[in-house]
């Protein structure tokens, strides 16, 4: 059995929990692994992670990096050991297997947006008898892992699976419900004990380049959310994608996939500021885009996107030298000597995304503590100066699945013990 042969690899050093945003139990799972115990094995999972299906198969695994056994070979497929427990237990099996809710506390809490930071926090909280409302804005929960993560990577149904569990538990979602809009903040403030929003990054971030106010200059966040949705998206040769992160190779191989499908070929041109060696993406991501016929030019920043009225002709792009300054801060520096042209007949910007926070009157965003620039301020727990607001997941840490799950089970023991009285 090959589970069992990779967990016994594993020498219980636990250097992997350290490591681990949401410090999940790795030597404990992969034990019951050993032990052919895999209902305890999911119980572990559980205490700090209520999506196994979809962290074994998109988390970041930065517990493998660390793996001391790595010194002498492979480290030990942390991921896959956890995606192997969720598998093999059917979703009817569940209830049987983990916690049940406490006694209702009567308490009750809002939390803004179903993505992986508000689900989390929404399934502790629920375990401890409080009701739960998610209010979210898409028309299915899932927030960035179903509208920004394609479907080869994460299957819907795994995702599907995870999060009929919570709502089993009792947590309510109400879908195409966008607050600010159709509901007010001030109202979830008087309806209920606590608030917890948990928007994420849905806002895609322009490159500025100049040009790239042309109609034919794409954000990658929005064509992924529209393919989700079942929408056509562009797709038309040659495509250019500019970006060297996850979500930058998502847009890429799911556009070589469209373009295998209609053309029979794929022309796909993927260009970034960082060399290969300090690409953001998982290495595992880059080497498939390749296999998927992606051309990768790394190391070079877009400079002009160049058009003849309504038509795009390409991007010409200068070469980059650093991307840090001394400081470590993001100061990209270019050799103007260095230039290339890229034809494309479409442009897709991965560059990172942005939050929206509209759905904060200027009334509470007054009292509310934030950065420099502009950011809500938060302690430890995800707290913000206003006592009954909480903020976390990806509008507080940045894009990762995992960080957003970790905010979530942190905000929660803290609201847990707001609601409970014990300061």
């Amino acid at each position: 059995d090959q589970a069992l042969q990779e967990a016994d690899r594993c020498v219980s050093c636990g250097i992997c929990v350290a490591t681990c945003p949401a410090h999940m139990g790795i030597p404990a799972y992969i034990e019951a692994i050993r032990n052919d115990d895999l209902n305890q094995g999911m119980r572990i999972l559980y205490e700090t992670n209520p999506f196994p299906e979809v962290c074994g198969r998109v988390c970041t695994h930065k517990c493998e990096t660390v793996c001391s056994i790595s010194h002498r070979g492979d480290p030990v497929s942390i991921r896959w050991l956890k995606r192997y427990i969720a598998d093999q237990i059917p979703e009817h099996e569940y209830a049987a297997i983990l916690d049940s809710p406490q006694e209702e506390t009567g308490k009750k809490v809002a939390i803004i947006g179903a993505g992986p930071a508000g689900l989390s926090a929404a399934y502790y909280l629920r375990l401890q008898g409080h009701t739960v409302v998610i209010f979210e804005a898409q028309p299915e929960a899932g927030g960035m892992m179903r509208y920004g993560i394609p479907e080869y990577r994460l299957p819907y149904d795994q995702l599907d699976k995870d999060i009929k569990y919570i709502k089993h538990l009792g947590v309510k979602i109400r879908t195409e419900t966008r607050v600010g809009r159709d509901i007010s903040l001030e109202s979830l403030h008087k309806d209920f004990d606590i608030i917890y929003a948990a928007t994420g990054l849905h806002e895609g971030r322009s490159t500025r380049a100049k040009g790239s106010d042309h109609p034919k200059v794409y954000q990658a966040v929005n064509l992924l959310r529209d393919f989700t949705k079942g929408l056509e998206i562009p797709y038309e040769a040659p495509v250019v994608v500019i970006g060297g992160g996850n979500v930058a190779m998502d847009i890429a191989r799911t556009l070589a996939r469209l373009h295998m499908q209609k053309m029979g070929r794929v022309d796909i041109t993927l260009t970034c500021l960082e060399t290969e060696d300090i690409m953001p993406a998982d290495r595992e991501e880059i080497v498939e885009a390749r296999e998927e016929g992606i051309q990768i030019i790394p190391g070079y920043g877009p400079l002009e996107v160049v058009s003849n009225g309504d038509t795009l002709k390409g991007l010409k792009t200068v070469r980059c030298v650093s991307v840090f300054d001394e400081n470590g801060r993001f100061n990209p520096k270019f050799d103007h000597s260095d230039t290339q042209f890229l034809p494309a007949s479409i442009i897709v910007e991965a560059i990172g995304q942005g939050m929206d926070l509209s759905y904060i009157p200027e009334s509470i965003k007054k009292e509310m503590k934030t950065d420099a620039r502009g950011r809500i301020q938060v302690d430890a727990y995800y707290q913000t100066s206003l006592p009954w607001f909480f903020a976390g997941g990806d509008i507080i840490e940045g894009p990762d699945v995992i960080h957003a799950i970790a905010n979530g089970h942190t905000a929660a023991k803290r609201i847990d013990h707001i609601l409970r009285g014990e300061q």
